[in-house]
């Protein structure tokens, strides 16, 4: 694709970064999810605890990095918002097509 003055690359590369970091996110919240599964049933398991505390952390810090880039991650009642009022802005992160895949041309 031919671009002028770096525009749509930038925007591709912006879109990029943001998959990134979505993915970054969704790894920590699944490692979150399990952790906090498996304590369900280990409650005195110190290293698990600690596993779960520490990777609660990173996600809390990643989700900061994503919302300071790239806007809220949720619509109402995890953070604050921007002004102008971004949440109406797309895509929204759940909008946002993870395929790599080339159907029909589309990427």
């Amino acid at each position: 694709m031919k671009t002028t003055e770096g525009g749509n690359d930038s925007m591709t590369g912006n879109r990029n970064r943001q998959k990134e970091q979505l993915k970054r996110i969704m790894a920590e919240e699944f490692t979150a999810v399990e952790l906090n599964l498996y304590l369900d049933t280990h409650p005195h398991d110190k290293q698990a605890l600690h596993m779960y505390n520490e990777t609660v952390h990173r996600l809390h810090c990643l989700k900061e990095e994503y919302e300071e880039e790239f806007g809220s991650l949720s619509n109402f009642g995890t953070s604050s918002g921007r002004y102008p009022w971004q949440w109406i802005d797309e895509p929204w992160p759940w909008e946002i097509n993870f395929c790599t895949c080339n159907r029909k041309g589309v990427k």
